[in-house]
């Protein structure tokens, strides 16, 4: 239930009559007093997050660590928003965000995780994949993008592949952001009717809520083979995209053993 104008606590008003308070105010019509509190505590909670992200970018840049960060989950997850509330206050000279596009010719002709690799961290650096090599366990076998063999083979060597990447030093970490099948059709509408988001909608995506119930199949087998006890998968509630870009980064906080004292 939303609270009525005479139900605002003083420490609520304080916050509506801020910068942020007053934007988030008049960012909706109707205003809603209720969500602009709500959207204050946020830049609140997220504002500390990120102090933190800068400590454990320091410690990174520091001790040359490496560090990848993956983002898998439906179309529309809110992946991308994530990761640019991850990144928008660190050092862009030390990280890297990837989103690589559908492989060339060449690339075909390649080890399939060999153009990933190509963009592993140096050191100092850290890597955000917004999709990654697990494209191969989900959406390229729902959309027959890869053969059944070139699947089976992937899900048989992946474990090995990240086991490789931690002995060698580099920190791993895999969030999937999940979304109702409710929510993806409401923020596919969004997008839609959006002229400055159209260009986000693509082919797969408009073909995603047909062919939901295998992507669930495919998911639920990705899970059960590479959620593995040195490479878990930490699954993000992403239905309210301000709570999964909270807990994303709080996960990749607690993930990386950085020092919480260093000072920035």
């Amino acid at each position: 239930m939303e609270r009525s104008n005479t139900e605002i606590k003083e420490k609520d008003v304080i916050k509506l009559n801020s910068k942020k308070g007053l934007l988030a105010m008049l960012s909706k019509d109707p205003v809603n007093l209720e969500r602009a509190i709500r959207y204050v505590d946020y830049e609140k909670r997220l504002k500390k997050l990120q102090v933190e992200l800068v400590k454990l970018q320091s410690w990174v840049i520091n001790n040359n660590e490496r560090v990848i960060v993956i983002f898998e989950g439906r179309d529309a997850a809110g992946k991308g928003g994530a990761i640019r509330r991850i990144t928008e206050k660190i050092n862009p000279r030390h990280l890297k965000k990837v989103a690589l596009p559908r492989p060339t010719e060449e690339e075909k002709t390649q080890w399939y995780f060999q153009r990933y690799v190509n963009q592993f961290p140096k050191a100092g650096e850290i890597v955000f994949f917004d999709r990654s090599w697990y494209n191969r366990a989900v959406v390229e076998p729902v959309n027959g993008f890869c053969s059944q063999k070139e699947y089976e083979i992937f899900m048989s060597q992946v474990n090995e592949f990240e086991k490789m990447i931690l002995e060698s030093g580099i920190h791993l970490v895999k969030i999937y952001m999940s979304i109702s099948k409710r929510e993806q059709a409401k923020r596919f509408n969004e997008i839609k009717n959006d002229p400055l988001k159209q260009w986000k909608m693509t082919k797969v995506d408009e073909k995603a809520q047909e062919l939901w119930d295998d992507y669930t199949t495919y998911k639920k087998t990705m899970f059960e083979k590479t959620n593995t006890e040195i490479a878990p998968w930490k699954i993000i509630r992403a239905n309210k995209k301000t709570e999964a870009r909270t807990n994303s980064i709080n996960y990749i906080l607690k993930r990386i053993p950085y020092d919480k004292n260093i000072e920035v």
